[in-house]
């Protein structure tokens, strides 16, 4: 289970930012979850009050952005969303995709008291 080491990261960033900016705690963390990160929100949302009990961070909630996927198709220059069953471009039917969004996960922005 990746998402317990990703919550406690979280929450590690959260600390480090709070000694350096001099806040007291976190009101909201917003997260950008790409669509084929592989991350489940739901169980960093449940570990989180666990994790983040006594920190910065306590109490804090939550905001996943997704980030949907996107592809560029190197054959005739196609940018944009490629249906997951298909895996081809859809307009030239190349298979030689790249993704270039679609697997992030970071902290977008911190609410802070």
């Amino acid at each position: 289970m990746h998402e317990l080491a990703l919550t406690r990261s979280l929450i590690d960033l959260v600390e480090k930012e709070s000694e350096k900016q001099g806040f007291k705690r976190a009101l909201e963390i917003r997260l950008k979850l790409g669509e084929y990160s592989g991350v489940i929100p739901d169980y960093i949302l449940d570990l989180f009050p666990y994790a983040a009990k006594d920190t910065a961070a306590e109490g804090a909630e939550l905001v996943f952005e997704k980030v949907p996927a996107r592809f560029a198709c190197p054959d005739c220059g196609y940018e944009g969303p490629v249906e997951r069953r298909a895996a081809r471009c859809p307009d030239c039917g190349g298979t030689a995709l790249k993704m270039t969004q679609g697997r992030e996960f970071f902290v977008d922005s911190l609410k802070v008291e």
